[in-house]
């Protein structure tokens, strides 16, 4: 046994229990869900081969497929851009010298870090509910609320505000991106008489393209695959106005017991992300400015 084969060996072993954990927990489920999606498989009895029927029904017959299909979009095209916005706006003054902008900073991020949990959601549909917190604020000025979770126009609007609310992760990049910002470009700029705003469509938001990009992939692909707020807050109701393709999924699999059909949709929903990914880094090339190759 020589030495290089002896160095990959202690190397493989190293890395077998995340090796086998992958293969077992997500290399395994990938292959078999791949496989049952051309099955009638209701988790009882044994998988059937049905060839493609799930997917020719699922694009053919399905009316609430295409309903959550389009409330995700929706979803994601409304609550992805806003979302970026306001964290951009939010990192652009936490780079000020304020006081306590550390404790500030903190206090940001952690609906982030709760915002996908059962007691957030749960607290959320009592704050839009009928006697919730906001209505009894609307009252006092003498406005009438309605129930904003079971209003089939205002529902997915609360969930789109609740993302909204949990902006503190791509806050933290964006604003680690401000801080690799060269000083020297804001003090030429300001040499040649550059207004605030002059300076921000001009060095700041090129220099954070990369950031943005970085930031837009992450969040679309989260966007797509939002689930607890819409299950947990509205059921996927009223209506089935906040139907996300992820609820409609699960009650597929879990409350019919299609889990083929279930997943035959989790491989359609692989293959939109990767085509909405895919167009984001095709256009890369028209709008991330990368310093070290002088733009891209």
């Amino acid at each position: 046994m020589n030495q290089q084969f002896k160095r990959e060996l202690v190397g493989i072993s190293f890395i077998s229990p995340w090796l086998l954990g992958f293969l077992t927990f997500t290399l395994g489920p990938i292959i078999a869900s791949l496989y049952l999606s051309f099955t009638n498989y209701d988790m009882l009895s044994s998988p059937e081969w049905i060839g493609t029927h799930n997917y020719i029904h699922m694009l053919t017959q399905d009316s609430r497929y295409w309903n959550s299909l389009k409330v995700t979009f929706l979803f994601v095209f409304i609550s992805v851009p806003l979302k970026l916005m306001f964290a951009l706006f939010v990192a652009v003054l936490f780079t000020r010298n304020y006081r306590g902008v550390s404790f500030y900073r903190t206090v940001y991020y952690i609906p982030s870090i709760i915002g996908g949990s059962v007691a957030v959601s749960v607290m959320w549909k009592r704050l839009f509910g009928l006697h919730g917190a906001l209505n009894s604020g609307l009252s006092f000025l003498g406005i009438k609320g309605v129930d904003w979770i079971t209003e089939p126009n205002t529902a997915i609007w609360s969930l789109i505000l609740l993302v909204l609310w949990q902006f503190g992760s791509p806050m933290l990049i964006f604003m680690a991106g401000l801080k690799q910002i060269p000083k020297e470009l804001y003090e030429a700029a300001s040499v040649d008489g550059a207004s605030k705003v002059s300076n921000f469509f001009r060095i700041t938001l090129p220099m954070l393209t990369p950031v943005i990009f970085f930031n837009l992939v992450m969040q679309m692909i989260g966007g797509f695959m939002t689930f607890t707020q819409s299950f947990l807050i509205t059921a996927g109701g009223p209506l089935d106005r906040t139907l996300f393709y992820a609820v409609y999924l699960y009650q597929n699999a879990f409350t019919n017991f299609q889990m083929g059909y279930a997943s035959a949709m989790a491989w359609v929903l692989l293959l939109i992300i990767a085509t909405f990914t895919a167009l984001v880094f095709k256009s890369s090339s028209a709008w991330v400015y990368y310093e070290s190759d002088g733009g891209k």
